[in-house]
């Protein structure tokens, strides 16, 4: 079985830096749907919200949305995220929990917050990596 790679309008194009935003991967159960880590960047690979982590966590979840509806799949498929989340601003816990809140409300996934030196761009704050998603079979 192998991998196809999916593009989403709306999120950085990641291909030409060798790798995919979005990869689905049948099984004999369904797709799996594997999203890599999203962080604060619009389509134009400008910093949405800097200096403010509650923004950037928002503007990540929301790049994740995308790329999941790019295959059919939501938010509320993601049984878990892992937050990335820059030292620097590991005390911002209300800012963060404040936008795990507005974007799943009472039905939240599991998280895990990491304490990080850095991330991939230094105007990152936070990146926001989920769980696998599966499809199930039609």
């Amino acid at each position: 079985m192998s991998r196809r790679v999916h593009s989403s309008t709306g999120i950085f194009d990641s291909l030409h830096y060798g790798f995919a935003q979005v990869v689905v991967i049948p099984t004999p159960f369904g797709d799996t749907v594997h999203v890599s880590g999203q962080v604060a960047w619009d389509a134009d690979r400008k910093v949405v919200g800097a200096g403010d982590i509650g923004r950037q966590l928002r503007k990540s979840l929301e790049n994740l949305a995308v790329a999941l509806a790019s295959v059919g799949a939501k938010l509320d498929q993601v049984g878990a995220l892992r937050l990335y989340i820059k030292q620097s601003h590991m005390h911002e816990g209300e800012a963060i929990s404040g936008a795990l809140r507005a974007m799943f409300g009472d039905n939240p996934p599991c998280a895990t917050w990491i304490g990080v030196p850095s991330l991939a761009n230094d105007e990152f704050l936070v990146e926001v990596e989920p769980s696998v998603v599966y499809l199930a079979k039609a």
